[in-house]
Order: structure tokens, then sequence, then C-alpha cells
């Protein structure tokens, strides 16, 4: 894959509401898609498959599934390259809030999350998780009046993340925020190799699903 991650830092890149994505090397495509579905904190999700769609198709059947796209929830997903990935659709803010056990198992997942439509407004954050525990995550902003105070999970990642973001000049409480987290996004594409297909996520068809709560 070419494109990196740098192009999340554009304007609703994903979708209007901004953007939940997963990755993962190890995880097929399908599970990585079965263990975000489990991961809801009290809610029992069975994921229906729905065909090959676009992000606004999935919307548009959000829409007329539950009268409001954002009473409803889906996800896209596909392979490319080395990495799995998963991009969720409708009112997933704050619904999977079992992020790390999605990495059960000695699986390694990365999520990028921005929610663009809040008003408060809730900074874009990066989150690895491995073998069910936080390794490394942080507000991509480098935000101090949102509690920014560093990277957290293992000081190893810490120690190998920390020092890119100084020799770039962050956090920099100044800098416009969306240069910011391009920069940011550029890092931690180095350091962990990440990348996503920006066409066939804005632009083409993938297989989707729709989740159902079950209970």
């Amino acid at each position: 894959m070419t494109d990196g991650i740098t192009w999340l830092a554009e304007s609703k890149c994903v979708d209007f509401s901004g953007h939940s994505v997963h990755v993962s090397r190890e995880l097929a495509p399908e599970e990585l898609v079965s263990r975000i579905a489990g991961s809801a904190f009290d809610t029992t999700y069975t994921a229906r498959h729905i065909g090959e769609l676009t992000g606004r198709q999935v919307n548009d059947l959000l829409d007329d599934l539950y009268g409001d796209v954002w009473d409803g929830l889906a996800l896209r997903y596909g392979r490319d390259g080395d990495w799995s990935f998963v991009v969720c659709y409708g009112g997933w803010m704050g619904e999977m809030v079992n992020q790390a056990a999605v990495s059960h198992g000695g699986a390694h997942v990365f999520h990028l999350e921005y929610e663009e439509e809040n008003g408060k407004p809730v900074p874009p954050h990066f989150a690895y998780f491995h073998d069910g525990e936080l390794a490394c995550g942080f507000n991509l902003h480098l935000d101090r009046s949102w509690g920014y105070d560093g990277v957290d999970g293992d000081p190893e990642w810490a120690r190998r993340v920390e020092p890119l973001l100084m020799a770039a000049g962050l956090p920099d409480e100044d800098a416009d925020r969306r240069l910011v987290r391009r920069t940011a996004l550029d890092i931690l594409g180095q350091v962990f190799g990440l990348a996503l297909p920006r066409h066939r996520i804005v632009e083409g068809t993938l297989d989707s699903v729709v989740l159902e709560d079950t209970d």
C-alpha cells in the first residue's frame, strides 16, 4: 500500500461524522469484523452481510433501516497488502468501548478515531493494542487542554514515538491542529508501517455488514 495514513488529517476524509478505522496484520478481515462487533460493553451485536457497498450506500441503507443513520451501526472491510482494515459507519461514537479485547490472543490491532461532528470538540486519537492491552496511545492534537501528557501504554513504545514528535517540534499549542495531526500520523506511519487504501475506502465498494442488536 502506498497511501499511508496522513490523508486521515483531511476534513471529513472518510465520512461526514469523522472516522473510526481498525487495522491489523495478523487477523483476517472477517475475524477483525467479528471482534469489533463483540467489543461493545453492554450490547451483543451480530454482523449481517449486506453486500459490496460504498460509504454513501452504507449510510443510505442505515437511514432506510433505522430512520436515522446515527441509530444504526455498519462496518466496511477489506484486505490490502499486509493489512486487514475495518471502517465504522453510523452511530459508532462511544459504542465500542472494550477496544483492547479486539487484540486478544496475541494480535496487534491499531485504531484511528476522530469524532469530527462532536461539538466539544473531541481530539482525534490513536491507539495500538496487543494481546488485550494498550501498547501505545495518544491524542493526535497533542493538546494539553485535553489532558495530553505524553504517550500512554508501554514505555518502550513511548520511547520510540515521543522523540520523533519532539524532533518535529511537537507538541506545539500554537500550531495549526490539522498540521499537527498530519505530522503525528506521518510519524505513526513511520514507526508502525501503517497504511490504508484511500481510493477503495473513499470512492470504491467494500464488503459491508450491518451490526444488529441481538439482546
